[in-house]
């Protein structure tokens, strides 16, 4: 995978964007908010008072869903935050248990009611699921509707292997803006991946920082080297590649640290070890669905 230019990764910071083929901007580091699917957590309670913390820290790009039930304290804290509307970037998603036409756009209303904003920046279909390729892209087509009427600002897809962009290709549909995925160098998906930047869709990661686990001894020996923490390593070496990682923490010192990535930059060797890090699919930590019908 071929990382961004020397002088990019000199110029990155946290108000740092990239443009989407939509021709709208979103920051390249965004605060994840999917509370409890790891281990137990009380999601609408931890939500409110995390995303506050991040945009106090400088966080501008929140990323919830439909089905983490917590789009309510994600607009409350926005509200609360006296950060202007139009300065944060907002992604929800709709998972394959919602998928189809009618269904798809009520959501989007639910969505709107629930966060209470006019807007919404990037809405993802979740997952491509089991609910097959009519269901899917009459999801997709309503998000489109949805974007044509300003509801939402840019159509997106998650947990998409490259047979579901092709699905969408080969129906006549614009490429989505983005592609969110698991990514990390121990699940690095390269065909995924080189599929999106050859047509022009933003890669976001999730899982970024493999959930903590990060007792590998070259993880280790970089966080030691660069006397930063192995998740900074982590987030450090997917922004050097020009992903959007996509953090989580309801921990507020967590938070900050994740932020702060941008004082420092991974060697070219160092890069290459990481990558030599990938297990494929099975270096995975998640649910993973990319390979489904």
């Amino acid at each position: 995978m071929a990382a961004i230019s020397r002088q990019n990764q000199q110029m990155l910071q946290l108000t740092s964007a990239v443009r989407l083929n939509t021709g709208y901007s979103m920051p390249v580091l965004g605060f994840g908010v999917a509370y409890g699917f790891d281990k137990p957590m009380d999601t609408h309670a931890v939500t409110k008072p995390s995303v506050l913390e991040a945009l106090k820290v400088g966080y501008r790009h929140i990323d919830t869903a439909r089905c983490y039930r917590n789009e309510v304290e994600v607009g409350e804290a926005i509200r609360e935050s006296g950060v202007p509307r139009e300065g944060i970037f907002v992604t929800t998603k709709i998972d394959s248990s919602l998928h189809g036409y009618e269904s798809t756009l009520s959501n989007i209303k639910a969505s709107l009611g629930d966060l209470r904003l006019d807007y919404i920046d990037l809405y993802l279909i979740h997952d491509a699921g089991s609910s097959g390729p009519e269901l899917r892209l009459e999801t997709y087509r309503a998000l489109l509707e949805a974007k044509a009427k300003g509801e939402i600002r840019s159509v997106g897809v998650s947990n998409y292997g490259v047979k579901h962009l092709e699905e969408l290709q080969q129906a006549g549909f614009p490429p989505p803006a983005v592609n969110q995925i698991e990514l990390h160098p121990l699940c690095q998906q390269r065909p995924i991946v080189d599929y999106c930047k050859e047509h022009g869709i933003v890669v976001q990661a999730y899982c970024p920082i493999i959930r903590g686990r990060t007792d590998n001894s070259v993880i280790r020996d970089l966080s030691r080297k660069y006397n930063k923490e192995p998740a900074q390593i982590l987030l450090r070496w997917s922004l050097q590649h020009g992903f959007v990682p996509l953090p989580k923490s309801s921990q507020p010192a967590r938070i900050r640290s994740n932020a702060q990535v941008f004082d420092f930059e991974l060697s070219d060797a160092d890069m290459a070890a990481l990558d030599s890090l990938d297990k494929g699919k099975a270096g995975a930590i998640s649910w993973n669905p990319v390979d489904v019908a």
